[in-house]
């Protein structure tokens, strides 16, 4: 019998750090491995499951470009894309701002441009849940490829790009190189982010918010390690988009109560919550919230003060922000103690 929704379910929420091919709910992927004649070592949904078990991050990434091999046509990401949409709204999440990552998919003909309208059309089809496009420029691709990335998603930001960030392999490619390209993004009118501080240290965040000025830092896991950095950070007021469970998932941290969201949050740093890559981590942002109370002395109070820190740190303009941020707050379960 399934278990009835509780106030973490219930609770309007918004997310920031979303990977749309991370969150690929794991029935419409088999469905994609099957079309592609499946995966010797992959024989069933099951085994599909058991897969997003990882080592360490590097493991992560090795498995992330292991499941990209099935998305291969235009038509599979409007496919996913309205099946993470409706998982999104299940969920009661009212707004995203969902990274696509085009670099990913050069190797089978894909453009930006055709990524972006694709994943539009399936994000159109569920209309209870609104979600802007980030694209990420890749870091492992290097700067000129990030560049040529760029100037293509430029041409196709109808299709509600409203920003970029680079994630990957953070410890192999570090944020500097990166700076002309961020700086180019800016002149487009692009929002910026930068995976920081996860599979790298604070020196990664620090490069990140010194030298491509970003508007906000993806995960910040490990700027703890520098008292100087969270000074720098609480008192510029970064908003961090923080991932929990992925950071235990990939071992960046050795488990949850040792993640430093909550430390961070009572610094007065503007933490928000994110699942990152929920299907691959087997969360959702309500299991965040509900595991964070639950092992870790988390208030309803601290949830609501993070799902407002989202509000917020979002890239919607004034008068959307506004509008998010009274339906949220006005909604019957937003003060609820049951």
């Amino acid at each position: 019998m399934p278990v009835p929704p509780d106030w973490f379910d219930r609770v309007p929420k918004v997310e920031l750090h979303l990977h749309l091919e991370g969150a690929i709910p794991l029935a419409a992927l088999w469905d994609l491995v099957r079309k592609y004649s499946g995966d010797r070592d992959t024989p069933t949904a099951d085994a599909l499951e058991r897969r997003f078990a990882y080592r360490d991050f590097p493991h992560f990434i090795e498995t992330w470009h292991w499941k990209n091999r099935f998305l291969k046509e235009y038509e599979d990401f409007t496919l996913v894309a309205e099946a993470v949409a409706r998982d999104l709204a299940a969920q009661r999440i009212r707004y995203v701002e969902a990274f696509f990552s085009p670099p990913d998919f050069a190797r089978s003909g894909l453009e930006p441009a055709g990524l972006a309208a694709a994943i539009r059309a399936g994000l159109d089809r569920v209309p209870e849940v609104t979600v802007a496009l980030v694209a990420d420029l890749v870091r492992d691709t290097g700067p000129e490829q990030a560049a040529r990335t760029l100037a293509a998603v430029a041409e196709a930001r109808a299709y509600g790009i409203v920003g970029v960030g680079i994630g990957g392999s953070e410890q192999r490619f570090p944020p500097e190189p990166f700076a002309a390209v961020y700086d180019e993004a800016r002149r487009l009118g692009f929002r910026t982010s930068a995976h920081a501080g996860e599979a790298a240290g604070p020196e990664s965040v620090w490069g990140a918010v010194a030298t491509l000025r970003v508007d906000r830092i993806g995960h910040g896991t490990r700027a703890e390690e520098d008292p100087a950095l969270l000074e720098y950070l609480a008192a510029e007021g970064v908003p961090i988009e923080m991932c929990p469970i992925s950071n235990v998932r990939t071992g960046v941290v050795p488990s949850l109560e040792d993640h430093p969201a909550g430390r961070l949050l009572e610094q007065g740093l503007r933490v928000t919550v994110n699942t990152d890559d929920p299907k691959m981590f087997g969360t959702s942002l309500a299991g965040e919230y509900r595991a964070l109370v639950e092992r870790c002395g988390w208030t309803r109070d601290d949830v609501r003060r993070t799902i407002r820190n989202a509000v917020e740190a979002s890239w919607l303009g004034d008068e959307p922000k506004r509008m998010l941020r009274r339906e949220i707050t006005r909604s019957p379960d937003w003060a609820s103690s049951s």
